[in-house]
């Protein structure tokens, strides 16, 4: 849309925008100024980084976010597609029964699955902490991935199918090449919830070594104080990865965003 305003209101929309903006900034500099401070640069990004395990910390995310996305995408895609092209029988109740995990707080889930974990024997076991993520994921990235799915033309997967392509030979090789921004927003959107998961890893992985990498502040917290400045550095240390995650998919995601959300 922008590309068809006159150059004098297209400068107008960037200085607008640019102001709208500017407010979300201040919360990314006061935490950044925030882990300058105390003994300085140097020494509270380096003590984040050599007296605490978060190299260690940061594989268990990372082996965490892998398993959810990989849930997530597929189930997503699948699900996603079926919804939105194919016909059979309750697919608007199947659907709407998914999506009412959307009004389901995630703190609502937290009995119900410790029991479950604790009646499987699933305590310091990395899926623990998968499944539960991928399912509270699942309905936010199906609702946006069906609704990007049902803009692209029947016609083109009727074509697929003329040609003598299974339903999924269309998903494979028509649909996903036409879905990468949201492919892009699946991905983003749930490698950001599972890497910031905070209160599952601490229940359900009580061994040390298998903390996740949001754990890393609470090493300069005590009874009687913290150390904040170490505890901000950590903070920018941790949100690294999900700033470079979103920057290589940037254009993709907006896109992806956008459409999946104008339905």
């Amino acid at each position: 849309m922008l590309e068809r305003l006159n150059p004098g209101k297209l400068l107008i929309a960037q200085i607008v925008a640019t102001l709208i903006a500017i407010p979300f900034l201040f919360p990314l500099v006061a935490i950044v100024s925030k882990s300058f401070e105390g003994a300085g640069f140097y020494e509270n990004y380096s003590t984040v980084l050599t007296t605490t395990p978060i190299l260690r910390s940061a594989m268990n995310s990372a082996i965490i976010a892998i398993g959810v996305i990989s849930i997530v995408y597929v189930i997503t895609m699948l699900a996603g597609y079926a919804f939105a092209k194919m016909g059979f029988k309750g697919k608007k109740l199947v659907f709407n029964a998914i999506l009412v995990g959307l009004i389901l707080p995630n703190i609502a889930l937290i009995v119900p699955l410790f029991i479950g974990v604790q009646a499987l024997g699933m305590f310091n076991n990395y899926l623990a902490v998968i499944i539960p993520l991928a399912a509270t994921t699942t309905p936010f990235t199906l609702l946006l991935t069906r609704n990007y799915m049902q803009s692209i033309p029947t016609e083109v997967l009727e074509a697929a199918t003329i040609d003598g392509c299974s339903s999924f030979s269309t998903l494979i090789r028509i649909v996903l090449p036409l879905a990468k921004p949201i492919s892009a927003v699946v991905v983003v959107w749930t490698f950001l919830g599972a890497w910031n998961e905070f209160f599952l890893p601490l229940i359900f992985l009580q061994d040390p070594n298998m903390q996740t990498v949001t754990t890393i502040p609470m090493y300069f917290t005590s009874t009687y104080g913290s150390d904040q400045p170490k505890i901000f550095a950590a903070l920018v240390l941790i949100s690294l990865p999900v700033v470079i995650l979103y920057l290589v998919f940037q254009k993709f995601f907006e896109k992806g965003m956008t459409a999946g959300a104008i339905k």
